[in-house]
């Protein structure tokens, strides 16, 4: 698949989303097609979001698309956005990676305080339906 070029440069790393409740996550399909996605997410608080060690934190659910999209391919795309998914900024060019372990379990604390309370409301219900989460973590591309 070729890669697709963002109109931000790399050099900022992930600034535009400072300050944001949302990212538009673009995963690919195997025949290259683009899928986007509103999420919550959080900054790793010890880099800069400005810096090339910028990490940002998304969760899902266990088998969902974007978890066999990111398995594909590691290659997303991620622009700030509104709860509906409508862009605030320009597109970057970045790397996900499921996270297990220790990294899964500090992604998720910075996404619950982050969220509060809202995260904790939806994971009391989620609880009832016992569905695995996974954890990504992004990079600058």
């Amino acid at each position: 698949m070729p890669r697709i070029q963002s109109r931000m440069g790399t050099s900022m790393g992930f600034a535009a989303f400072d300050g944001q409740k949302y990212l538009n996550l673009e995963t690919f399909k195997k025949s290259g097609e683009g899928v986007k996605t509103p999420v919550w997410f959080a900054a790793e608080t010890s880099a800069a979001l400005d810096s090339p060690a910028a990490k940002l934190y998304v969760y899902t659910i266990g088998n969902s698309g974007k978890v066999k999209r990111i398995r594909n391919n590691s290659c997303v795309r991620i622009a700030p956005c509104d709860m509906r998914g409508g862009l605030l900024g320009d597109w970057v060019d970045a790397r996900a990676e499921i996270v297990n372990g220790e990294e899964a379990t500090h992604g998720m604390g910075l996404l619950n305080k982050k969220y509060v309370p809202w995260k904790q409301f939806l994971d009391f219900f989620a609880s009832f339906r016992r569905r695995e989460r996974t954890v990504f973590a992004i990079r600058p591309a």
